[in-house]
């Protein structure tokens, strides 16, 4: 049985613990409102130009001028997979969902034959990858020292993964990270970037009605190889700004679980300091009355 001392022990340094994991819960909340609303604005721009693009590409697909970021190689073979987690733990199952799923598509893959090629974007997948997958992995891009994610760093992926395109490193390249739904929902999702997705139909015609005809001044190709890389940035910065969002949802619900488990623990410990305590008294006083009898 712990001593009255080793028990007021633990119930202080769990007390201490409480208040880190409520001071943690508070400024994710904080940062969440913030992240979240980025991240909401982000979508119907972020749609609107995938859509736009989507439409318009599917009219030069069959062009022998039509830009590569487009059409891809024309192969299926080398598949690179940009995995985006958080910098930082202490938030549940997060990251690990992610990892996880990105797991699976590499074996997925590798069962048909393809090569697979990872690229992490955040330390707690690079990490987690490196375990079974090292040999996959063809770059690493941490962006821990950065205090609020912008577009210059969605930019740079882009470019990183442009150069890749443009030295034949790949012939697909598909974005995987967790979708932001609710405070207590990221959903771990996968998004084809190279070759661009083109719809079976015109996405911007309303149901119903003939697609829309369109003269584009310059050409398709030319607008499509001005938008493309722009858009490519875009889709990983919307990545970005979810990935922030649902990391500061699932810690903030991570640390109020921790939170009233440790309040859980604490009355338990009370509990068996009181108990201990009482014992300790009552064997205390039979001495006393069994010393004062023998006299």
């Amino acid at each position: 049985m712990a001593s009255l001392k080793d028990l007021r022990g633990r119930i202080n340094s769990v007390k201490s613990t409480r208040k880190i994991t409520q001071a943690m819960k508070m400024v994710a909340a904080a940062k969440l409102r913030r992240a979240q609303a980025q991240a909401e604005a982000a979508r119907p721009y972020a749609q609107r130009m995938e859509r736009m693009l989507a439409s318009l590409g599917a009219a030069v697909a069959d062009s022998p001028e039509a830009p590569q970021m487009l059409i891809g190689t024309g192969r299926d073979q080398v598949h690179l997979l940009v995995v985006v987690t958080a910098e930082r733990g202490l938030s549940g199952a997060f990251n690990t969902n992610a990892a996880r799923f990105a797991r699976a598509r590499i074996r997925a893959l590798e069962a048909e034959g393809k090569t697979v090629k990872l690229l992490t974007v955040g330390r707690k997948g690079a990490t987690f990858l490196k375990r079974e997958f090292a040999s996959r992995v063809v770059g690493e891009i941490s962006y821990h020292n950065v205090k609020r994610i912008g577009f210059e760093q969605a930019d740079e992926i882009a470019t990183r993964i442009t150069a890749m395109l443009e030295a034949g490193e790949f012939d697909v390249c598909s974005l995987i990270y967790n979708r932001f739904q609710s405070v207590v929902s990221q959903v771990a999702s996968e998004q084809r970037l190279i070759p661009a997705p083109l719809p079976a139909n015109d996405l911007t015609a309303p149901a119903g009605e003939s697609p829309a005809l369109y003269e584009y001044e310059p050409s398709e190709e030319n607008l499509l190889a001005a938008l493309l890389p722009k858009n490519l940035a875009i889709q990983i910065y919307r990545a970005l700004l979810e990935n922030a969002a649902g990391f500061f949802g699932s810690q903030m619900t991570a640390m109020d679980n921790a939170t009233r488990n440790a309040g859980d623990m604490i009355n338990r410990l009370t509990l068996n300091y009181n108990r201990t305590r009482q014992a300790n008294i009552t064997k205390e006083l039979i001495e006393i009355i069994s010393g004062a009898e023998a006299v």
